[in-house]
């Protein structure tokens, strides 16, 4: 007896939080849908983002928000182009890259995987956009020295990370899978050497 009461007093409370957790399921099963799709996803973040530099082209404002925007962006950049486990700072029983040709082969492992550095990347200029909807944003900079602040430090920062790269031997992207080609491509590219 006491279930069937309890149940129904906690059911005339409970559509609003339940409509919003349909509502989030529903959200997040379109979002995993979208995860084998990677060029149309970064098709559509280069569109939000095109959508974005238009609307602070066309007010001629709102430039810290692009500042922090860019910012923002430069980290996440880094933690895609950064291994899981950095050999510098962890010693680890886990998997640590190669720094030498006899080492064993592991596979890189990003600390900021991909498919989280584009949702991350999309939110963001997500934001950014609906930011420049409220004028408390709009604070006013001189941004030539913010664009060159960011390049100067977006610079120094690759430097840095592309240093650690040839240091550490490692390359953070997948150039694709070397095929073997077998000895006839040997033999026919040998062969036509001799006319």
């Amino acid at each position: 007896m006491e279930g069937i009461g309890g149940g129904g007093a906690s059911a005339a409370s409970r559509p609003l939080p339940q409509s919003g957790h349909d509502t989030w399921r529903m959200y997040q099963y379109y979002l995993d849908k979208t995860t084998p799709h990677t060029t149309y996803r970064w098709i559509g973040t280069l569109v939000i983002a095109a959508i974005y530099c238009l609307r602070v082209y066309s007010v001629q404002g709102f430039y810290i928000v692009s500042y922090g925007l860019g910012i923002y962006l430069l980290n996440l950049l880094i933690g895609f182009l950064s291994p899981l486990v950095d050999p510098e700072l962890e010693v680890s029983d886990g998997p640590l890259l190669p720094t030498k040709g006899s080492d064993e082969f592991k596979p890189f492992i990003r600390r900021l995987p991909e498919f989280k550095f584009w949702y991350s990347m999309t939110k963001a200029f997500c934001i950014a956009f609906v930011m420049t909807f409220f004028s408390l944003f709009d604070v006013p900079v001189f941004w030539p020295i913010l664009v060159c602040y960011w390049i100067v430090l977006f610079v120094l920062t690759m430097r840095r990370q592309i240093t650690h790269m040839i240091k550490y031997k490692y390359i953070p992207f997948n150039i694709g899978k070397q095929k073997y080609t077998g000895k006839k491509a040997y033999a026919s590219s040998s062969g036509s050497r001799g006319d």
